[in-house]
């Protein structure tokens, strides 16, 4: 739930109210019975450091199974086909 601040136009009163976005807007000052009005608070949103892209997403480097484009990785049974394939050509 948003907390809303309201300042009373008479007494210059100031609160916070927890409220849903159904409720309806505070009309009048708890202290005095005056008119409140609702206040435009500053956001508690902050963006820090150097970047959303440069923090959240590793580099190629720091992962050891990252193969640059166009290169496959090659499993380990294509290996073994591979190498026993050039040992039997060179016996006969």
């Amino acid at each position: 739930m948003p907390i809303y601040e309201y300042e009373c136009t008479k007494c210059g009163y100031q609160t916070e109210v927890w409220q849903k976005f159904s409720d309806p807007p505070l009309e009048h000052c708890d202290r005095c019975g005056g008119k409140m009005r609702k206040l435009i608070s500053q956001s508690t949103f902050h963006l820090k450091g150097s970047g959303w892209y440069v923090t959240d997403y590793g580099s190629r480097a720091s992962n050891s199974n990252a193969k640059p484009k166009g290169e496959k990785k090659e499993s380990s049974s294509a290996k073994k086909k591979s190498n026993t394939g050039a040992k039997d050509s060179s016996d006969s």
